[in-house]
């Protein structure tokens, strides 16, 4: 599920609640039934600054390995984070260490020490924002195989219209301030979707502008 809003619209502040990183204001957030007062076993966050969020002095591989390897055994730990490595395709960097790498695979890093915790539930916060348009292609394309091979439910906050409907099964379009929910809508494009073929298809153009037109795009105001 992607949220679109114009900028102050809340779509941060709503992941943050979702995760447990601030209270809730108004109304109330559960996760399986239980208040979230806290961040939920199983719902990890990941940001958009990947180069604050990567420890420099730690290789990919202990990068990835920080989140669990606290509470699992060092086999258990090796496994998952070579695992991890594997579906964002950064196996054969694992010795690396991050400011060695170029934006997209600082990223990637980031995404594998989220999935090394084998969450349920996984926040990203403009996490392609900052990346270049070929970057973010490739990206978008990895997060999409990562969904497929472990069915993570994934919550994505983005400004880009695009990026939202290729990748989404729901958009939620935030509007006004407080924000209140201006669009929710199913998108039932098939998979795999393709970066060229798919944005192509007079399903996903008329998609994207019915999410353009609820964000006030296109209307004449």
């Amino acid at each position: 599920m992607s949220l679109l809003g114009a900028s102050g619209s809340g779509k941060t502040t709503l992941l943050r609640t979702l995760g447990g990183l601030q209270p809730s204001t108004v109304g109330q957030v559960l996760c399986h039934g239980k208040p979230v007062n806290g961040p939920p076993q199983g719902v990890v966050t990941v940001f958009q600054d990947y180069g604050n969020s990567l420890l420099p002095w730690r290789s990919v591989r202990r990068n990835v390995a920080l989140g669990i390897e606290a509470t699992v055994s060092k086999d258990e730990c090796a496994a998952r984070v070579l695992d991890a490595l594997d579906m964002v395709e950064l196996r054969a960097s694992a010795d690396e260490y991050p400011w060695r790498l170029s934006g997209g695979m600082q990223q990637r890093v980031q995404i594998a020490r989220a999935l090394a915790m084998r969450p349920s539930v996984l926040l990203m916060d403009e996490p392609f924002g900052a990346l270049d348009a070929m970057t973010k292609a490739s990206l978008q394309d990895q997060l999409q195989r990562v969904h497929e091979l472990t069915g993570t439910t994934v919550v994505f906050v983005t400004h880009d219209v695009e990026e939202a409907v290729y990748l989404s099964d729901r958009v939620l379009v935030l509007n006004g301030r407080p924000a209140g929910i201006g669009l929710d809508l199913d998108i039932a494009l098939p998979r795999p979707r393709v970066q060229v073929t798919t944005k192509e298809s007079p399903e996903y153009l008329q998609l994207r502008h019915q999410v353009y037109r609820a964000l006030g795009h296109g209307t004449g105001h």
